[in-house]
């Protein structure tokens, strides 16, 4: 390692190297190419800025004048590649480094301007570096190391296109690092076509995944999401929190309900400027804001030096999602806590999150609001203030306070004081737990009612009313049966004492009705229904049913059979005809009304002649004669439309032949509509 570096390390109070560090500063592995995959707040920024020294400065310690960058550092977005530009910038410093920067949403001149100075490293995003090269702001051709960092991430917003373009114009003799959380198939692909001979290197595992976050699920219930991140929020109190959304529009109003709520809350989302973005994480470092509601992309990479809390407002979409979200917290060596809302309806994908993720949560009910005031109170009572003694000019107060005001006094004002700092905890809904199967009551005595379905007995009307008059509870009665004369109910033998005597020497309960107390159990076994006949007669077979055929009949015993001889059926029954329907009988069901067509053919019995064509005798021929000429009147159908219409009808009446037939509007060398 360079001095300048170790020395860089040292004030910065590394002792010791991280695993991802220690793998990647090996120096039988210099100039090879790398595909690292470690754990999110693992220490990777330091990392690859080890790797890439010996081939960055040689056998030199310092750099020489800056001219065409040396290494490149590309980040899926803006935030982290700033935050990049500042870890490189420390660590180089004591040799010489010039770090510049080319992220969206900044100057473009400014960016120019500085490139043109020179420049040992960029860090930059891909879509802007693509812009710089294609306009030729930018000199790759003195290119030695070039470092992709969370190149999943990368593919994952559809930067593939870009980065190859990238990867083709850099110089094919160069040092390429892939540094990945997880190493799916895509990033294999990518390593593949871009990297020669590279070293594989791997510190995560799946079963110590984030071991220094603790996973908390807590169920709420539908309508009580927002209030449980407000009691979660209150219940941990940690310096810097960050929440996370899938939606800009929800980072909107929860970042409106905090605020309402008294927290120091900012937003975080890609609606927002790179100056408002930038603002917003230096009020969190500051300590000017506790809690930062952010979308995934905005907050991918960014890194708060006291978060110590996250919590998925709503579910991410898979588990490398969660896994990034989850490692804002607990970096290098710190603690944190990953809570994850969890409603009835995402239960499910909850827990397919996280196995998939390789994880474990301990499942609870959000913090409710006598949880939040313990917690308050236990911190209250740590407070180290309680041990500081006034001094100076503070001795005077301290002593007229004292004096004036008796010790419930001060105590109560402090209380109301501390309260008054901390936003009020919500109440929650219960949550609906799956029912549990009732257990056994053991030993009991039944007693009959007198009255049953014959007088609206229910089982939910017995029950509080025995409750209420035995003065019992609803644990001490196990079954409840009730038949057509009586209702049986089934009491705890424990419970039978009390029980009587709250009934008294009458032995009757509500309306009067009897009450017996039964020496043995009922016989409970299922009776008639409550409407029907006591003893229903077994149905009896048909006189169709004969002793030949190969049916069986089904009114009969499982295994017996019937033979049916279908010639000795009764006939079918008649269906009721239809109106102008003729009958079996030859007499027409509906008089006065005779089907057209037997009227036609002179059928007066009822009898129907066979159908004879229109054209009887004579094959289809086309019909010539009569083209154009004129029709008769029509006979009358329905209200006349027209003043013509109406004295047409009253001559047909008459006998007459009525006004003049208007002629077909088509000449006589056309073929009419009606003529075929």
């Amino acid at each position: 390692m360079k001095q300048a570096l170790a020395d860089a390390l040292e004030a910065r109070g590394y002792s010791t190297l991280t695993a991802v560090q220690e793998a990647v500063s090996d120096p039988d592995l210099a100039g090879r190419d790398l595909l690292v995959s470690a754990q999110t707040g693992s220490g990777k920024t330091v990392g690859f800025g080890l790797a890439i020294a010996p081939g960055l400065l040689g056998d030199a310690d310092r750099f020489s004048q800056a001219g065409a960058p040396l290494a490149l550092v590309i980040a899926p977005t803006r935030e982290l590649a700033l935050q990049v530009k500042r870890e490189l910038g420390w660590l180089y410093a004591g040799a010489g480094a010039i770090v510049a920067s080319t992220v969206g949403g900044m100057d473009m001149r400014d960016e120019r301007r500085a490139l043109a100075r020179g420049a040992h490293i960029v860090v930059a995003t891909p879509g802007r570096l693509r812009d710089h090269i294609m306009r030729g702001s930018i000199d790759l051709s003195e290119l030695r190391a070039v470092v992709l960092d969370e190149a999943d991430e990368m593919l994952d917003l559809g930067f593939r296109e870009d980065l190859e373009f990238i990867l083709d114009e850099a110089p094919s003799e160069r040092q390429t690092l892939l540094f990945s959380a997880t190493v799916p198939p895509a990033i294999a692909r990518l390593a593949q076509s871009y990297q020669k001979n590279a070293e594989r290197i791997a510190t995560t595992s799946g079963a110590s995944q984030h071991a220094d976050i603790d996973y908390r699920a807590y169920r709420v219930s539908p309508r009580d999401g927002e209030n449980a991140i407000i009691n979660v929020l209150r219940f941990y109190e940690a310096p810097n929190a960050i929440v996370f959304c899938n939606t800009r529009a929800m980072v909107n109003r929860l970042t409106t309900r905090l605020s309402n709520r008294g927290f120091s809350v900012v937003a975080l989302s890609g609606e927002l400027s790179q100056n408002e973005r930038t603002h917003a994480l230096q009020a969190m470092r500051d300590g000017r804001a506790r809690v930062c509601v952010a979308t995934d992309v905005a907050a991918r990479g960014i890194d708060l030096p006291n978060l110590d809390l996250v919590i998925h407002a709503e579910l991410p979409s898979n588990q490398e999602t969660l896994l990034h979200r989850s490692g804002r917290t607990g970096r290098a060596g710190r603690k944190g806590v990953s809570a994850m809302i969890v409603p009835p309806a995402a239960h499910k994908k909850a827990n397919r999150l996280l196995g998939w993720a390789k994880l474990k949560a301990d499942w609870a009910p959000a913090p409710s609001a006598e949880a939040v005031a313990a917690k308050d109170e236990e911190r209250m009572l740590e407070n180290p203030d309680w041990l500081v003694l006034a001094e100076g000019s503070d001795l005077a107060t301290v002593e007229k306070i004292t004096n004036t005001f008796s010790p419930e006094q001060i105590a109560a004002a402090y209380l109301r004081l501390y309260r008054e700092r901390h936003s009020a905890p919500e109440e929650l809904s219960d949550i609906h737990e799956p029912a549990k199967p009732r257990e056994a009551i053991g030993p009991s005595t039944w007693f009959s009612i007198e009255g049953g379905h014959d007088v609206g007995a229910e089982p939910r009307r017995l029950l509080p009313m025995l409750c209420k008059m035995g003065n019992i509870s609803r644990e001490d009665i196990g079954a409840i049966r009730v038949r057509q004369k009586e209702s049986f109910v089934e009491i705890r033998n424990s419970s039978v004492a009390g029980f009587l005597k709250a009934i008294g020497t009458g032995m009757a309960v509500e309306d009067g009705a009897a009450l017996t107390q039964l020496a043995a159990a009922p016989n409970l076994d299922k009776g008639p229904r409550r409407d029907g006949p006591p003893n229903k007669p077994p149905r009896k077979p048909t006189a169709a049913k004969a002793e030949t055929g190969p049916h069986e009949d089904r009114s009969k015993s499982k295994g017996t059979t019937t033979p049916v001889d279908w010639n000795d059926a009764p006939e079918p029954k008649k269906k009721r005809p239809k109106p102008g329907q003729t009958t079996n009988a030859g007499k027409s069901a509906n008089p006065g009304k005779t089907h057209k067509r037997r009227e036609a053919s002179g059928s007066e019995n009822g009898t129907a002649e066979p159908y004879k064509p229109r054209n009887s005798g004579a094959p289809y021929q086309k019909k010539t004669e009569g083209k154009g000429e004129a029709r008769g009147p029509k006979p009358p159908k329905g209200k006349a439309s027209s003043k013509k219409n109406r004295a047409r009808q009253a001559a047909a009446k008459q006998g007459g032949t009525g006004p003049a037939v208007r002629k077909p509007r088509h000449s006589a060398g056309k073929k009419s509509r009606g003529n075929t």
